[in-house]
Order: structure tokens, then sequence, then C-alpha cells
């Protein structure tokens, strides 16, 4: 019996990423200690994974109500799984649509500030860690601008796994290249953050066509490796 178009792309893309975990266990082997040059010694590296946004905080949101913080976090858990299959240790802000706000804080106001105080908090807490932040874009009065882009923090180190991370995204999900900049100091947690940090805008929610794809399974994966990738090339790089 014939397979159906269905099932020979279920099968091609478990293929891919075989293949994927293969070169990445490849690249990763006995980079996790010592990785970055901005990590302790002796110390495992962990990947610290912030889906930006989430509970009272939905964050930008497409034409047809879908907020950010709900795409951040499952794209955020997609990259945890295929992190972990490649042996890496990794770490969440949040595992649900939630804040992580203190019990105390009752404002809108104080929420916010204090749902990104805890998650500074927590990244600091892991010396040994490089935290990747997932968000989305918007941008309604230019609906046509479209594209994943990558940004860093002060940290050494920060901004090499950026541009890597950029180069993967430019190879995969873009298809007019972008560059890795700098986070500005108006965004807190890559101010405050003391690891090397990646903030990954994914796309734009204000382009109609761009907010479908960043909705769907195949694409938040194609970004999940595309991350993933770059990062481990880089890390391996500084070894």
């Amino acid at each position: 019996m014939f397979l159906t178009f269905k099932k020979w792309t279920a099968l091609y893309l478990l293929m891919l990423v075989g293949i994927f975990v293969g070169f990445a266990a490849i690249l990763w082997q006995g980079s996790a200690v010592n990785a970055s040059k901005n990590l302790t010694m002796g110390e495992p590296l962990v990947l610290v994974i912030d889906p930006g946004h989430g509970g009272i905080d939905g964050g930008a949101s497409a034409a047809d109500g879908t907020v950010e913080s709900q795409i951040n976090l499952a794209l955020a858990l997609r990259l945890e799984a295929l992190a972990q299959l490649v042996g890496l240790e990794t770490e969440m802000t949040r595992r649900e649509d939630i804040s992580i706000h203190d019990p105390d804080a009752s404002t809108i106001r104080a929420q916010k500030v204090s749902d990104l105080k805890n998650r500074v908090a927590l990244v600091n807490g892991i010396p040994s860690g490089v935290l990747v932040s997932i968000h989305q874009n918007s941008l309604p009065e230019a609906k046509s601008v479209r594209g994943a882009q990558a940004f860093y923090n002060q940290a050494d180190g920060a901004e090499e796994l950026a541009k890597a991370v950029q180069a993967a995204l430019n190879s995969t999900v873009n298809d007019r290249p972008k560059e890795a900049k700098p986070a500005g100091k108006n965004v807190y947690l890559m101010a405050h953050t003391e690891v090397p940090a990646v903030l990954v805008e994914c796309g734009f929610l204000s382009n109609d066509a761009e907010a479908a794809r960043l909705q769907t399974p195949e694409h938040q994966s194609r970004l999940a490796l595309a991350i993933l990738s770059g990062l481990m090339g880089e890390l391996e790089g500084q070894d």
C-alpha cells in the first residue's frame, strides 16, 4: 500500500529530527562543561528557556486574537524537548500560561514588575546558565514586515551566540536575512541578566501569514531546531 502524502511528510520530519539529534549530539559531546567563557569552571551548562510574558500579560496579539504568550510557551516547550533529547540540562521560567509574580503584587503594573524581577532572579541564580528568551514581534503600521531576529545582552559570549542563532534562522526560516543586534536597555530582562542571554523575536504577529505559520507545530519545530543548532554550534566553538 502506498503511503499518503501526510504519512510521507511525517516520516520526512522524523528523519530530519533524527539527523539533527545525531548531529547535535556530536557537537555537544564534551562541551557541556566550560562551554562558554562566561560560565563557572567545572559546572555543567544549563539552558534556561524563558517563554516571554504569560498570565495577565499576554504580550502582542495576532488579528485572530491569539496572544504572544501562548505561542512563546508552545515554542519554548518544543525547544526544551529537543535540548533534552541531546542531553542538555534545561530550566524553564514558566511551564504554564501564567505570570510568576509575587502573591502580594496587587495591581497589574506591580505584577508585571514582580514577574520580570523574579525571572531575572531565577536566571542569575544559575551561574552556569545560558538564557534564551522566546518572544514574538509586532509592527501593525507595517504589516508586510516579517522574519525572526536575535538580540543579545552585554555578558561575555552573548553577541557570538546571538549571531550564530541568527545565521541559523536566516538559513532556515527567514526569506530575507536579518542581523543580530544588542538588546536595548529598556528590555528589563536582558539589561539585568548576568549570564549570556539571547532574546529571539520569532516572527511578526502583525503579519497575518507569518502569524498563521507561528501557530503551527511544524514552524515551531523549525524555529526550535534553528535556535538550538545555532547555540550548540557556537558553544562548541568556544570550548
